[in-house]
């Protein structure tokens, strides 16, 4: 071999290696620089000894490198290896290997990435995900382009940081608002709209500058404060990680329904962040009811789903959840261990005897087969402790 195929080889070798390099390596030192300076970024959590992970290794360094070519600033790819860095991972509860989740601006999505594991379909993923999140319409016209919860801004111009913001909060929420701009003369302006309405149901007051502040505000008016789990949409709401408040009614029981979700709305508003309200057909979901020792007689049944046991709502849900403090205090002794410690170990000494029911080692499984499967999908580390 000569010595100028040497060099090529050479060359071609040097290229490889700093190709592949455009994937990061996440840990503590960079991680909070990497998600302010990206708009986009997909995460690899890996563990080295699983086969899986190595098999994803050169598919995301290649499409790494594609994206890289078509996106030069404003997208990284990188990876976490979970044992080295397990605050990461716990951060953001990893429970297997390979799990590709992505943030925007910052912000961690509900859902990982379930597309094609492939170079094209990830370049294909991030150029969805940096298309424009706002449509732009004529005030005149508002009121066609109106669904359901829009999020509607009006701007006097696209330049400065309202528009920068609301910008920010329609690339994090796209997915679960639609999010409308109008630009006309006057004041800045954003606000929920409904179904056909030009005019807002209720409008943000806070500081339109502050991403986060319009972040917070369409996630309180827009998403809803409890929200119905399907076989469709059963895994996204397990892998936002936390715990289920779950309401088992049956599908014509709209009162007990109205009833959860005002009491919810009143005695547990400020928990959102910490747990999940959720309510399903009862008569669909009836393997976690058989579990849990009921059937559709016993509908509406309330509970709660903590990915290690199931926990009922001690007393009846009819009579009982409306009274005061009731529905607020088996959340405390969620947070607090104390249904997981009297699950194992018995009432506390100063307690009655009688103590919420519980099912161990949570026996719901992944149902993404339908509705023959046993019961929702949980994540991965269920065990008894």
């Amino acid at each position: 071999m000569g010595w100028v195929s040497r060099c090529r080889l050479l060359l071609a070798a040097v290229l490889v290696h700093f190709a592949r390099s455009a994937v990061v390596e996440m840990d503590d030192s960079n991680f909070d620089t990497t998600m302010s300076s990206n708009q986009l970024v997909i995460l690899n959590f890996y563990a080295n000894w699983c086969r899986f992970s190595q098999m994803l290794t050169p598919v995301f360094e290649e499409a790494s490198n594609k994206i890289g070519a078509e996106f030069p600033q404003g997208v990284a790819l990188g990876r976490v290896d979970c044992e080295a860095q397990s605050g990461i991972a716990q951060r953001y509860n990893i429970n297997k290997y390979p799990t590709l989740k992505v943030f925007r601006n910052g912000q961690a999505l509900k859902k990982e990435y379930r597309g094609q594991r492939s170079p094209d379909a990830l370049l294909e993923f991030v150029r969805n995900e940096l298309s424009p999140t706002i449509k732009e319409v004529a005030e005149h016209e508002l009121g066609h382009h109106i669904s359901k919860r829009s999020v509607v801004g009006f701007f006097p111009h696209k330049e400065g940081a309202e528009f920068a913001a609301f910008d920010k909060a329609s690339s994090v929420l796209k997915d679960d608002c639609p999010f409308l701009s109008v630009i006309r003369p006057g004041d800045v302006s954003v606000g929920i709209h409904n179904e056909k309405s030009a005019d807002a149901d209720h409008k943000f007051d806070g500081d339109h500058s502050n991403h986060e502040s319009v972040i917070s505000y369409v996630t309180d008016r827009c998403i809803p404060l409890v929200r119905e789990i399907t076989f469709a949409n059963a895994e996204g709401l397990t892998e936002e990680g936390l715990p289920f408040l779950i309401l088992f009614h049956h599908p014509d029981d709209t009162t007990s329904l109205q009833k959860f979700e005002k009491q919810v709305r009143q005695d547990l508003g400020g928990q959102r962040s910490a747990i999940n309200f959720i309510h399903a057909d009862g008569l669909q979901f009836s393997h976690p009811l058989h579990h849990l020792g009921k059937s559709k007689q016993d509908l509406p049944v309330l509970a709660i789903d903590s990915f290690r046991h199931m926990y009922i709502f001690p007393g009846n849900f009819n009579d009982d959840v409306a009274k005061p403090g009731k529905l607020r205090q088996f959340i405390d002794d969620l947070h607090s261990g104390k249904l997981h410690r009297e699950f194992h170990y018995g009432p506390d000494p100063t307690e009655h005897p009688q103590v919420e029911q519980a099912v161990p080692a949570d026996p719901m499984a992944d149902i993404s087969a339908g509705p023959d499967a046993p019961g929702i999908p949980v994540n991965n580390n269920n065990n008894n402790n």
